[in-house]
């Protein structure tokens, strides 16, 4: 039993840490007037199924514990209380400038500034009278936005500042179905499953998503590839002392599980030029190719979608609205490129392409990374095989559609 003032429990995902933290919670509810609160980053996190207060529910249910919604606090008989409360913004900490715990503990560590998780230290208090230690307890994998700081307060200075450091392990979890979880994990990028599966605070996430020796170079993909060809646009004309982003466009084929690279259009110019190159690129790649341009939010976006339109009848436009941020949409591309399955096809434009994927994320430009996970996620969606393809297309030109696409 730990009574010291701050212990961190860090590592791999599926430790059990969420539990631990709330074990901790509740080591002192027999005692009078004790109170303690567990922290997630947003209260959606809070009640997500499995997470905190659901667990809370299954353990607590049928004791003498009581529920309070409105509080979102367990009662106990003794009056020792356990409250759920979220740090989502740092102005949030202020609603608890009142409060007084014996306990505070956060859970996914990570996603909290350095700020937020030391300002719990001034509402940690008790009565003289009273032996209930004051606890922080945290706990949290590697990665996130506050990486560094909980590395360098619990991983490098830890001991020597009194604080405890608890490597998570993913064998500390023995109801965990191993294998089947090992095997998720290894659908994500390396950096991240060396965070998660081996709790590696060293592994970040720093220009090593991507290796550029997982790239294999041929001098033609097969015969029977589906294409995509993916847009990330950019409309700025490079200048003395500008460094502008990129317009982008990947051309990506799918055959029997392998991924071909076949063509990387990469140019800075006006939004006239951007419109030629596209148009030019598509009577290049043919109808058989379905084109998807970004979309960007309101209706400034749409606009251009349908504007693009316009431009592009005769050919399979579509919108691509990303919803995740660029290295969650890299990180299968990651895994792919990393098991050989990702094929460039050899042009003037592997070089660029290489040196800018090589550093993402950490790089000054994303355009083609950015043109290549989106052209991936397209092929990666059900039915969008080469044969479906083009009987889809056959059976549209045999009804007289003569812009060849599809709803």
């Amino acid at each position: 039993m730990l009574n010291c003032e701050e212990a961190f429990y860090g590592g791999a995902a599926g430790g059990g840490k969420s539990e631990s933290l709330l074990m901790a919670a509740l080591q002192y509810v027999d005692c009078p007037g004790y109170a303690a609160i567990i922290f997630r980053k947003s209260y959606a996190e809070l009640i997500l199924p499995g997470a905190l207060m659901d667990r809370a529910r299954e353990w607590l249910t049928g004791t003498d514990a009581e529920w309070k919604e409105s509080e979102k606090t367990w009662h106990f008989p003794s009056g020792a209380t356990i409250t759920f409360g979220y740090l989502d913004n740092e102005s949030d900490i202020f609603r608890y400038q009142s409060a007084e715990f014996q306990f505070a503990g956060f859970d996914e560590l990570t996603e909290f500034s350095e700020r937020q998780y030391r300002f719990l230290f001034s509402r940690l208090r008790r009565p003289d009278n009273s032996n209930i230690p004051l606890r922080i307890r945290s706990a949290s994998n590697p990665g996130g936005a506050g990486h560094d700081w909980v590395k360098q307060r619990f991983v490098t200075e830890g001991l020597s500042h009194g604080r405890i450091f608890i490597p998570a392990k993913l064998d500390d979890n023995p109801s965990l179905d191993r294998e089947a979880y090992i095997k998720s994990l290894n659908n994500l990028d390396p950096v991240t499953r060396q965070q998660l599966l081996n709790g590696d605070w060293s592994a970040r996430t720093t220009g090593s998503m991507f290796k550029r020796e997982w790239f294999k170079i041929v001098d033609s993909a097969p015969a029977n590839c589906s294409y995509v060809r993916r847009w990330d646009l950019a409309a700025t004309e490079a200048g003395k002392g500008k460094d502008p982003d990129w317009t982008a466009g990947c051309l990506l084929g799918i055959s029997n599980g392998n991924y071909y690279v076949k063509d990387m259009k990469r140019m800075r110019g006006s939004p006239q030029s951007v419109e030629a190159l596209i148009k030019q690129t598509a009577q290049i790649d043919g109808v058989a190719t379905r084109v998807f341009i970004e979309q960007e939010p309101g209706a400034g976006g749409k606009s251009l979608i349908d504007y693009y339109t316009r431009q592009l009848a005769g050919f399979t436009l579509r919108p691509d609205r990303p919803t995740a941020d660029k290295t969650t949409r890299a990180s299968p591309v990651s895994s792919q490129a990393e098991a050989g399955n990702i094929y460039l096809v050899n042009g003037l434009w592997i070089n660029d392409f290489l040196d800018e994927i090589e550093a993402f994320p950490s790089g000054a430009h994303d355009d083609q990374v950015d043109a290549l996970s989106g052209a991936f996620v397209q092929l990666s969606v059900p039915d969008n095989s080469f044969d479906a393809w083009n009987k889809t297309l056959l059976k549209q030109a045999q009804l007289g559609d003569k812009n060849v696409s599809l709803d």
